[in-house]
């Protein structure tokens, strides 16, 4: 399992707590947000057509709004106090 497919797996898998998260922007910048997944209640209707294998979404909670992140960009997670790093080259 390489890091960047644990980092997904972890955001995946924490249960709507809270978590931070950096990764590298489409442009280039490094982003860190503050979010949630599972957060149904902003939902607006419609069907999202986003490759789910390779984005993950997420609930922004400064922004209030839903993003997607490019799994294969993920810098670090923090959730709970752990901080994981992507290692460079996986």
């Amino acid at each position: 399992m390489t890091t960047t497919t644990l980092l997904s797996s972890v955001l995946e898998n924490t249960g709507g707590r809270f978590f931070t998260v950096e990764f590298l922007k489409k442009d280039g910048t490094i982003r860190k947000m503050n979010a949630r997944t599972g957060v149904t209640k902003h939902l607006k209707g419609g069907d999202c057509t986003l490759d789910r294998s390779k984005f993950l979404i997420v609930f922004d909670v400064q922004a209030k709004g839903y993003r997607a992140i490019n799994r294969e960009s993920i810098l670090s997670v923090t959730c709970e106090g752990v901080v994981m790093f992507n290692v460079k080259g996986e």
